[in-house]
């Protein structure tokens, strides 16, 4: 059994393992990002000041350093946390092991072929307390907007096959990664994926 962490993973490695096939519109993402929210004067406040940091300062943070400035505080201010159903997760391992239709050197295999994916994605929504049970949400990439390395959509995606695989329920899974301030959102149903065009932050 081969096994790779989240930052080994690429697409395009991911399409050839799992028979993964990229969709190019999707009604749930659709919904999903045509959902309209009332933000109160204090939101609107606190989102503005967030942007403002983010314009002023993209270029020039690494990762840890946008994480800390913008992405976490928001993720804060949504407060994914429900207590005892569900919460937000970062950094907490996650693995499964799935079946693969295509081994990484490229030759067919058969129904045997079982692939082992896991890391820590930086952000995680799912079910459970103390830790994550099923997860539902993957954010697993902060990228800087100069120089960024790796396949951030990979790496989400790989995230997004172990929440598939943990999750019992026939549901899809959904995710985001951020390249500086464009952030792109992405939908996993069965074999097929989507990702958004970019939104900018700024």
């Amino acid at each position: 059994m081969e096994t790779y962490t989240f930052r080994d993973c690429t697409v395009i490695k991911l399409e050839k393992w799992f028979g993964l096939r990229r969709n190019f519109s999707n009604p749930i993402l659709d919904r999903w990002l045509q959902l309209e929210v009332a933000l109160t004067d204090f939101e609107r406040t606190m989102l503005g000041h967030l942007q403002t940091r983010l314009v002023q300062n993209a270029e020039a943070w690494n990762e840890q350093e946008l994480a800390l400035n913008v992405i976490g505080p928001l993720f804060s201010f949504v407060d994914f946390s429900q207590l005892y159903n569900f919460n937000f997760f970062s950094e907490r391992k996650i693995e499964a092991v799935i079946p693969g239709t295509v081994i990484p050197d490229g030759v067919i295999a058969g129904i045997d072929t079982e692939i082992k994916l896991h890391g820590e994605p930086d952000g995680l929504v799912a079910t459970g307390y103390w830790e994550p049970v099923t997860p539902m949400f993957a954010f697993t990439e902060y990228k800087r907007l100069l120089d960024p390395t790796g396949d951030p959509a990979g790496q989400s995606l790989a995230a997004m096959l172990v929440g598939q695989r943990l999750n019992e329920q026939d549901q899809p899974l959904y995710g985001c990664y951020v390249v500086g301030h464009d952030w792109y959102f992405l939908v996993l149903e069965g074999k097929h994926y989507t990702i958004s065009r970019g939104f900018s932050a700024s």
